[in-house]
């Protein structure tokens, strides 16, 4: 073997992205606000980009989108979409409905989500209450321990509990544990944080669930033997065994329905309410309205589409002033820059209007009539038609929403796997088929609820060819009890 030196030529081929190329890709899947960003970052980077001021379109302009001839629209078509006007998510139909349902844990998820305040009662606040920024918990209850509490010894467990406190409001320490490390009496933790559950939220330097909702009844005067039994056996609530709770409180149905509506009424995570962001409006990417003659206008949401030039003017007088040749270069490297962005601008919101266009398209029925219309659709499809690649087609319904009159969605809720039909019928739509087993479930009798196997022969008969333990996922997902849940706690009145 040789050890000389010596050159070879070798010739190979491999894939290289530009930094332009991957520009334009995280261009393509990035939310309009997440470009927003992006783009106020380029102005201040590039001397040579300016915002675009002109003025835009009227609302009469907008992307037409051709649809098969409408059927004829029943009862259950929506009324807004003969308006001009989008109204928002919460008043579509499709709406889900949140019920108050005990984990197996033994947590408890409100109709607000979990650790939300359920008893508002009738007093909403104003619009100008949500926008004020409120005090965080733990200035919340700091000045509640400055109040309560003189010695310095008090003090000091006190600020121990809240450095130690969670958001939730729970405290998990065992007194014992808190007392070896500050050097005091166990029984001294104990009287703390006895009247520290009782600080404003109720509930809070609770050890676990039961603890908390017990001190919020005492604070109700609620906490009788049989409603501590009850918090004694959360677990039994979590699987709606009422025959089973009923003996062991020693209540009859309608008692137990009280207690059970009593403590729906308390907060499992009293801190919840604090330190909490609201949530970010979710803007719509593409809107969509109903068309003069019935078809679909798509348009991009001009309100967050950032929209900026190149100011040429500005580039020649910079060219006509550069002294040397990394002046020069440094502008044409700028000018470049500019360039690219804009045209990968373009490219993005054309890209977008022609996938959301074919979207809509194939999803007219469910624009029409609800989502028992909706087809199956995958990302193959709508590519052949635009003539994409799928990555590319993934790219673009990643992170965006659409605005329609049956509410706002993200595009990729409308690809859903398709169901085979029975005796080689029309496949169906998953998503169509979960409604449709919500539908059977909410309007079955008490006296006959419906098994699994009772809603496969039903789908069947409606020529649905699905296998029961598709069923079993699909009503598990959609958070539904089996039918020996329901039917035990339909064999009790509420």
């Amino acid at each position: 073997m040789s050890m000389a030196p010596r050159l070879d030529l070798r010739q190979s081929q491999s894939l290289v992205m530009t930094p332009q190329l991957r520009q334009a890709i995280k261009l393509l899947q990035s939310s309009n606000l997440e470009v927003t960003a992006f783009v106020e970052e380029e102005l201040e980077r590039n001397p040579l980009l300016e915002r675009d001021e002109r003025v835009l379109p009227g609302p009469d302009s907008g992307h037409r989108v051709d649809t098969a001839p409408a059927m004829t629209e029943g009862p259950d078509s929506h009324a807004a979409a003969v308006s001009e006007t989008l109204p928002s998510e919460a008043a579509g139909p499709l709406d889900a409905e949140w019920d108050n349902v005990y984990d197996a844990g033994g947590g408890y998820e409100s109709p607000y989500g979990r650790g939300g305040r359920a008893d508002f009662g009738e007093d909403l606040s104003g619009v100008e209450d949500l926008a004020a920024a409120g005090r965080s918990l733990r200035e919340h209850l700091g000045e509640q321990v400055r109040i309560a509490f003189q010695s310095p010894q008090e003090r000091l467990i006190a600020a121990q509990l809240l450095a130690l406190v969670d958001p939730a409001g729970r405290l998990p320490v065992e007194d014992a544990q808190i007392a070896a490390v500050l050097g005091c009496e166990e029984a001294a933790v104990a009287a703390v944080r006895g009247r520290m559950q009782r600080f404003d939220p109720t509930g809070m330097f609770c050890r676990n669930l039961a603890e908390c909702l017990a001190v919020q009844l005492a604070e109700r005067n609620r906490l009788d033997p049989a409603m501590q039994a009850l918090l004694d056996h959360l677990d039994l609530v979590a699987r709606r065994d009422r025959a089973a709770l009923m003996a062991v409180c020693g209540v009859d149905a309608e008692d137990l329905a009280d207690m059970l509506a009593e403590l729906r009424r308390l907060d499992p995570k009293p801190g919840a309410s604090f330190d909490h962001a609201p949530a970010p409006a979710l803007v719509p990417d593409v809107l969509m309205r109903r068309a003069p003659d019935g078809g679909w206008l798509l348009e991009l949401n001009p309100d967050t589409l950032p929209r900026v030039l190149v100011n040429r003017g500005f580039h020649a007088r910079c060219q006509v002033g550069a002294r040397n040749k990394e002046e020069k270069a440094f502008l044409a490297e700028r000018l470049q820059s500019a360039n690219w962005l804009l045209k990968s601008l373009e490219q993005r919101a054309n890209t977008i209007l022609k996938v959301a266009s074919e979207i809509v398209r194939r999803q007219d029925g469910f624009f029409r009539h609800g989502v028992e219309y909706l087809r199956p659709l995958i990302l193959r499809d709508v590519a052949e038609e635009v003539q994409m690649h799928e990555s590319t087609v993934s790219r673009v319904t990643a992170n965006k929403y659409i605005s329609t009159p049956r509410g706002t969605f993200e595009l990729k809720y409308f690809f859903t796997t398709a169901i085979a039909g029975t005796m080689g019928g029309e496949s169906h739509s998953a998503e169509a088929v979960r409604h449709r087993i919500r539908g059977m479930i909410e309007a079955e009798d008490a006296e006959a609820v419906l098994s699994d196997d009772a809603i496969v022969e039903r789908l069947r008969q409606e020529g649905v060819d699905i296998a029961r333990r598709t069923v079993a996922k699909y009503r598990e997902a959609l958070r539904i009890p089996s039918s020996v849940q329901r039917k035990r706690e339909k064999a009790v009145p509420a």
